[in-house]
Order: structure tokens, then C-alpha cells, then sequence
């Protein structure tokens, strides 16, 4: 019980700083593959500050309500998972965490800022039913939901999940809003969107919408390394390798691939889950 609440405690407290310094990694790695040098690493804590700094305008004071109820559930979820709660329930949890932040969109009346809405809602059909077939594959794999038993497995479950660690790797770059796959939010304010769901968030709205970010790549990360931790100890260190080689592989993507249109987006993402999680999943249906 202790270990879990050191746990909770080391998410809700490291989480921003661990997901910064790999932003701060991430615009560095992809300075290097364009070509230039790139910012510092510790560039991200620097934007964050001086969007804290800057003057407190909204165009809705329900913005600032919504996304404060998005990152809360974020962290919630977090939280959660690595208190080895039950991983259905995390990402039910993390759903709703969406929707808040599909209301904080849509709620401002702005056309670039609605139309970023509408396609994460478009985003959210397209990595759902990855996300969900990935708890129950853990279920059919482990005989639980719990995180807590999923990772005293006595080998890496990766072994008899290759399909399910497929689809969830796929999806990620949806949610961590990598090109091909950034069609509700760019990086970049010159793209055909603006800058999508966040046109209308500004200052302490859009520092509260970064740092949440950070907190979501995290246990993103940790549903990754689920796949990959078991009773040895050994195994943490795998962990940390395959983990750095999915970053790598979510940033290689995201500089070589353009935007793709989202209902594209749609049929790709759901032809990855049907072929390589759905097939897995009638592989481990017929072996229990």
C-alpha cells in the first residue's frame, strides 16, 4: 500500500517535469533530423513559464473550468494506473478526460477552434477501440485488469501481445498529436488548422493544456511498459530501452509523414486494430 502511494505521489509530482524534458528531447531530436540546431532542452519549462506570466484573457471563463476538470481527470488516470488500479477503468477515465477537452474546444464559438473539436472527436473514434482492446488482451493474457498483477507476470507480455503492442504503438501518435495523425491540434500556427482546439486558449489555458499533455505522454508511456515488465528485474531495464525506442519511432514518424486528411486517419487506424489486435485477440481467445 506504501509503495503504491509513493507511486501515486512520484506521477502527480515528476510526471511534469519527466514529460517537459522529453518534449525538450523531442524538439532537439527533430531540430537534428531537419537539420538545425534546435532550442535547449529545458525550452519547454521556459514556454510554460511565460505562459503563466502572460495576462489572464479568455473569450468563455467555462474554458478555464473545462480544462482544469481535463487535467484533473488526466492526472486522475495517472494516478490510477500507477497506484495499480484497474486499466479498464484508467482508460474509461482517460475518455472523459477527452470529452472535457473536446467541451473546452467547442465552447468558444470559434470556427478553426470548433473544427478542431470536431476532428478529435474524429480522433477519439480512430484510437478507442485500440485503446480498449489493449485492457482486454491484458485481461485474456493475465486473467486481470489490474495493473498491480499485470506486471508480476512471470514473462513480458509483449510475447504473447505482439498485435495489441502494434495498434496501441500505432495510436499513440494520435494521441501525442504527431503528423500524419495531428488533425485537431498542430504545433505549427501556419497549417491549414491554426492551431485547432487550442486556437482560443491562450496564457495560464494553454500552460494548464501542456502540462497536461505531459502528464498524459507519461502514462502513455507506462501502458508501454506494461507490455514489457515482469517479476525480473531485469525487465525494467527492457523497459526503458523499448520505451525510448517507441519516442524515437513517434518522432522519426512525425518528421517524415505529412498531415493526413482524417477520415483516412480513420480507416488506417482501424485497419492497424482489426488486422494486428483483433487477430491477436482470436489467438489468445482460442489458446486460454
Amino acid at each position: 500500500m506504501v509503495e503504491r502511494i509513493i507511486l501515486i505521489l512520484c506521477y502527480i509530482l515528476l510526471a511534469p517535469f519527466l514529460g517537459g524534458i522529453l518534449e525538450g528531447f523531442d524538439r532537439k531530436i527533430s531540430a537534428r533530423m531537419q537539420g538545425r540546431i534546435g532550442p535547449p532542452i529545458r525550452q519547454p519549462f521556459y514556454d510554460l513559464i511565460k505562459l503563466f506570466k502572460k495576462q489572464y484573457i479568455v473569450v468563455n471563463h467555462s474554458v478555464h473550468f473545462l480544462l482544469l476538470s481535463y487535467s484533473a481527470l488526466m492526472i486522475l488516470t495517472g494516478s490510477m494506473f500507477f497506484g495499480g488500479a484497474d486499466l479498464l477503468l484508467c482508460f474509461f477515465v482517460l475518455s472523459t478526460a477527452a470529452t472535457f477537452l473536446y467541451f473546452a474546444a467547442v465552447i468558444t464559438n470559434s470556427p478553426y477552434s470548433t473544427i478542431g473539436a470536431q476532428r478529435e472527436l474524429v480522433q477519439m473514434m480512430s484510437y478507442e477501440p485500440a485503446v480498449l482492446l489493449t485492457a482486454v488482451g491484458f485481461y485474456l493474457a493475465t486473467g486481470s485488469f489490474n495493473v498491480a498483477d499485470i506486471i508480476q507476470s512471470d514473462y513480458s507480455l509483449i510475447v504473447k501481445m505482439p498485435g495489441f503492442f502494434v495498434a496501441f504503438v500505432f495510436i499513440m501518435t494520435i494521441k501525442m498529436r504527431k503528423s500524419p495523425f495531428d488533425t485537431a491540434a498542430s504545433h505549427h500556427p501556419h497549417q491549414e488548422l491554426v492551431k485547432g482546439i487550442t486556437t482560443e486558449m491562450g496564457g495560464k489555458n494553454l500552460g494548464i493544456f501542456n502540462v497536461t499533455e505531459w502528464y498524459e505522454n507519461v502514462f502513455l508511456f507506462g501502458v508501454v511498459a506494461l507490455f514489457i515488465l515482469n517479476k525480473n528485474p531485469w525487465s525494467y531495464l527492457a523497459c526503458a530501452l523499448v520505451i525510448l525506442f517507441v519516442y524515437f519511432i513517434e518522432i522519426l514518424i512525425d518528421n517524415s509523414c505529412a498531415r493526413v486528411k482524417y477520415h483516412l486517419m480513420l480507416k488506417m487506424t482501424w485497419m492497424v486494430t482489426l488486422f494486428s489486435a483483433g487477430v491477436n485477440l482470436l489467438i489468445l481467445m482460442l489458446i486460454r
